[in-house]
C-alpha cells in the first residue's frame, strides 16, 4: 500500500490485484466488519482494520448494510481462513473475492494507523510489486481527492421505493443509507419511502410525508449544493426533519453553517458523545471524515442552529437542533450497525415529533 506522502507498507495477497485507489482510513471496530465493508459511506475508501484478526466469524446475508461491498480495498494484519460461527454461510476472503475487492494482509496495521493519526487521512493505492514504481506513484498523484466529490448521488438509490405499512409516513433521502435504518423505522410502525439524492422539494411534498429523514452517505457534504435549498424549503414549511451523519452536515450547510475535513475522521464503535441538554454520555458508532464547524457555543456561520451534542475526544460538533423549527440531527449512527446501542432512542424521539400523542 502506497500513500500519497510516499510512505508505503508491504503486505501479501492471496489473489492478483488490479491497482485500486482511494482515501486510506482506519476503523477501530473489533467486530462488525461485514457491516463496515457494505456501508455505502465507505465508497471511495481503502479501509485499514485496527483489530489484528479479521474474518473469524465469516459473513452472512443478514448483516449486509448495502447490496455489495462499497470499499475500494482492505488492509489487515491477519485474514482468518476459518469462519467459526453458526450464522456464517461463507468465508470473508471468498466473499470479497466474488466482488473483486482486494485484501492485503501481513501489514503492521498499528503502524499504519499511527501514521494516519499523525499525517492525516490521504489518498493511497493497493498494487502488486516489490516496491512502488514511478508509474503507480504518478497514477496515485492524479487520482481524485475526497474533497469536492459528490459521492452521495452514486451511493444512493436511483429509483423511489417504499417499505413498511405503518400509518406514519416518512420520506428518506438516500445518500448511501444503511439498511438497518430502514429496518428500525419499519419496526417502529413507520412507512418509509426512499428517494434519490436529487429529488426536489416539490416531489417530496407530493408524496405527502409526515416527516423527512436525511441519511448517511459518502463524500464531501459541501459538494451537494443542490440539497441546501430543498432541505431549507421543506424545513421552513414545517416538515419535521431528522438527519444523521451526512444528513446532519447537510442541515448545517442548508442553514448557513460550514463544514470542515477532519485530519483522520471518526470511524469505529467507541466514540464518546455528550448530550449537552442532559449531561448524558453516549458511546456511539461513527463513520465520517467531515464535520460541522463549531463548538459548544454554536455552529460557525449561522445563529439559527444550536449545538446539542459534542464529541468528548476532540470537541467536534456531534448534533444540532434548529431553534424554531422541528429539525434535529446527529453526526453519529443511532442505528448502530455495528456499534453500541446508546443512541437508539433518537428514532423514538423522531417518532414523538411525528406523532405527539399516543407514542
Amino acid at each position: 500500500m502506497l500513500l500519497e506522502d510516499g510512505t508505503w507498507f508491504p503486505g501479501v495477497s492471496s489473489s492478483p490485484i488490479v491497482d485500486r485507489f482511494g482515501e486510506v482510513v482506519f476503523t477501530t471496530n473489533l467486530t462488525g466488519y461485514q457491516e463496515t465493508f457494505t456501508d455505502p459511506s465507505y465508497l471511495g475508501q481503502i479501509v485499514v482494520m485496527t483489530a489484528p484478526m479479521i474474518g473469524n466469524y465469516g459473513v452472512n446475508p443478514d448483516d449486509m448494510e448495502g447490496d455489495k461491498p462499497s470499499i475500494e480495498g482492505i488492509v489487515v494484519r491477519e485474514l482468518s481462513r476459518t469462519a467459526s460461527n453458526h450464522r456464517a454461510v461463507e468465508g470473508l476472503g471468498e466473499w470479497l473475492g466474488r466482488y473483486d475487492i482486494p485484501v492485503i494482509e501481513g501489514v503492521d496495521t498499528r503502524q499504519v494507523t499511527r501514521h494516519i493519526r499523525s499525517a492525516g487521512a490521504m489518498r493511497g493505492v493497493l498494487a502488486i510489486g516489490e516496491e512502488p514504481t514511478p508509474a503507480v506513484s504518478q497514477a496515485l498523484a492524479t487520482s481524485p481527492r475526497m474533497e469536492g466529490q459528490d459521492l452521495a448521488s452514486q451511493a444512493g438509490t436511483k429509483t423511489i421505493f417504499s417499505e413498511g405499512e405503518g400509518t406514519i409516513h416518512v420520506v428518506a433521502y438516500d445518500f448511501g443509507m444503511k439498511r438497518n435504518i430502514i429496518r428500525m423505522m419499519v419496526a417502529m410502525g413507520i412507512r418509509v419511502t426512499v428517494v434519490p439524492a436529487r429529488t426536489t422539494a416539490a416531489e417530496v411534498r407530493a408524496l405527502e410525508p409526515d416527516g423527512l429523514f436525511l441519511s448517511n452517505g459518502p463524500g464531501d457534504p459541501a459538494a451537494l449544493e443542490y440539497m441546501f435549498a430543498p432541505i431549507r424549503e421543506l424545513a421552513e414549511g414545517g416538515l419535521p426533519i431528522f438527519g444523521i451523519c451526512l444528513g446532519h452536515q447537510l442541515v448545517a450547510l442548508a442553514f448557513g453553517g460550514k463544514t470542515i475535513k477532519l485530519p483522520y475522521g471518526h470511524r469505529g464503535g467507541n466514540h464518546p458523545v455528550k448530550d449537552l441538554r442532559t449531561g448524558q454520555v453516549l458511546m456511539t458508532a461513527q463513520n465520517h471524515g467531515f464535520s460541522v464547524a463549531g463548538d459548544g457555543n454554536g455552529v460557525d456561520g449561522t445563529t439559527s442552529l444550536e449545538v446539542s451534542h459534542l464529541n468528548l475526544n476532540d470537541g467536534t460538533v456531534e448534533g444540532v437542533r434548529h431553534k424554531e423549527l422541528p429539525v434535529f440531527t446527529v453526526q453519529y449512527h443511532p442505528e448502530a450497525s455495528p456499534g453500541p446501542h446508546d443512541a437508539w432512542p433518537h428514532f423514538r424521539e423522531f417518532l414523538k415529533v411525528l406523532r405527539p400523542a399516543g407514542v
